[in-house]
């Protein structure tokens, strides 16, 4: 079994604190949840996924198993493309490789629905917060306490830089990793919501196809929140993978 520390990374305007119900259904071990950039007022590292993924990179520990949900699950695949040698396996949640849909990718959000997202933000940024939300909890079976978790792990006021904020969604908008996936030789294990409504389920099954070695776990009344809406279930297949 794997004695590597286990860091989780979190998605685009939440904080840790979207860890709790997993990190109680996990085995005791070494568990790290680093809050993203921009995300406990540190200011923005730039415009591009890269300049995300090396801030995060410096907070690491020399080896690990890197876990990430949504923004976090792309940053945790830049990462692996990038520097193998520092991450262990990969644990995906809500994973893209590409977050915009595009003639040559259909698993992804429409390009005016994004780009309403990030113009939004700069008029009003509780609204597109709250559209965000409610895209993540769209799918659950149990979509009211959902949506109530989510909510209380929103960054807030005191938590997040804003024009971080506004980057982050930016880093979404632009980034495509398609290319540099068939070169990561990390073991991956994807696990998606059916219904996810943020990150269709067609780009876990295409990263499932190319990674060279990634296993996927659709779970089934689940939306963009498995590890929320499933906390014991995903914490299972985690231990699995940990051991493997």
């Amino acid at each position: 079994m794997s004695d590597a520390p286990l860091v989780l990374l979190h998605g685009w305007g939440m904080s840790p604190r979207i860890w709790n119900g997993l990190r109680i259904c996990l085995s005791p071990r070494i568990v790290a949840t680093p809050a993203l950039p921009g995300h406990e007022g540190s200011p923005s590292p730039g415009h591009a996924l890269q300049d995300w993924s090396e801030a995060v990179l410096a907070a690491l520990p020399p080896r690990c198993v890197l876990a990430g949900w949504s923004l976090g699950a792309m940053i945790a695949l830049d990462l692996a493309a990038r520097h193998p040698e520092r991450i262990e396996k990969l644990v995906l949640f809500g994973a893209t490789p590409r977050f915009v849909a595009a003639p040559d990718w259909p698993h992804g959000l429409d390009a005016d629905t994004v780009r309403g997202f990030t113009e939004g933000f700069a008029h009003d940024a509780d609204a597109t917060r709250r559209r965000f939300l409610a895209l993540q909890a769209l799918g659950e079976a149990q979509r009211r306490g959902v949506m109530h978790s989510l909510g209380r792990a929103v960054a807030t006021a005191d938590e997040a830089n804003e024009a971080a904020l506004a980057d982050g969604l930016r880093v979404l908008a632009t980034a495509d990793l398609r290319e540099a996936m068939p070169r990561i030789a990390v073991p991956a294990l994807l696990i998606h919501g059916r219904d996810d409504a943020l990150m269709p389920v067609g780009a876990a099954s295409w990263l499932a196809g190319t990674l060279p070695d990634a296993r996927l776990e659709i779970l089934d009344g689940a939306g963009h929140a498995p590890m929320v809406s499933q906390p014991e279930l995903c914490a299972g297949f985690i231990e699995e993978a940990l051991r493997g």
